[in-house]
């Protein structure tokens, strides 16, 4: 368990502190659905799925978080969240992301926060998920890091290799903050704001085939390749590119 230097409220968890004798008097009535999430990512995200459209599992970064214990859980209470209330806790979330452990190298690209909503009744939690990830994700792509949506919806994205696939359905309405790499351009190619974030980071790395895709892209909406490469680390992109 990991609690904010400045923010002594907001605390992350690992899966041990799910298990713990007493456990943390924000996960009051909450454990079993955050054991729920972890469940979830070793069940599912872990494993492979018959309509993913390709081998390996549906997030091949999620067992590299779990088995270096740098998959945080989040919580954030409240059956009517306040809009701005939600902003200003990713936002604390979005920032001590950054100086937590690792922050650069291979490993760093495992490294993940979810921020769940587990009192959020489904009909709303929906909604405040997809909005806020609306709202927020052009500032976190600026920065090299990505917000996740995740909800039992699921949200209407498709994979990347079946787009009839919806593989962000999960137990637990939540955000997800975690790096951006090179293998997210798909999510981020239709917006000139959002992909401008990506060529900061990725204009000129990655394979050959998916510069080329970078490079049409940004031809696409009338946006320059930078000259200079990444000017912050990144975490470098394995081989296996998933849904994620």
């Amino acid at each position: 368990m990991l609690t904010h230097p400045l923010f002594p409220a907001q605390t992350l968890f690992t899966e041990a502190d799910l298990h713990a004798e007493q456990p943390h008097p924000l996960l009051d009535g909450a454990v079993g659905q955050l054991r729920s999430v972890v469940d979830w990512a070793r069940e599912y995200l872990c494993a492979p799925h018959p309509e993913l459209g390709r081998k390996g599992p549906v997030c091949p970064y999620a067992q590299g978080s779990l088995d270096r214990d740098i998959f945080y859980l989040a919580v954030q209470r409240g059956v009517d969240i306040d809009p701005a209330e939600l902003d200003g806790a990713l936002a604390v979330h979005r920032d001590w992301f950054r100086r937590l452990e690792p922050h650069d190298g291979p490993a760093a690209q495992f490294k993940t926060i979810l921020l769940t909503l587990p009192d959020l009744p489904a009909e709303v939690a929906r909604d405040v998920v997809d909005r806020t990830q609306q709202r927020l994700k052009p500032a976190y792509t600026e920065q090299g890091l990505m917000l996740g949506e995740f909800h039992d919806g699921p949200p209407a994205k498709g994979g990347l290799w079946n787009q009839t696939f919806r593989p962000l359905r999960s137990p637990v309405p939540m955000l997800v903050v975690r790096h951006m790499v090179a293998s997210d351009l798909p999510f981020l190619a239709d917006d000139p704001v959002t992909l401008a974030g990506y060529l900061r980071h990725f204009a000129h790395s990655g394979p050959a085939a998916l510069r080329r895709q970078v490079a049409v892209a940004a031809r696409r909406h009338g946006l320059d390749l930078p000259e200079a490469a990444v000017d912050v680390p990144t975490p470098r992109q394995p081989v296996n590119q998933g849904d994620r």
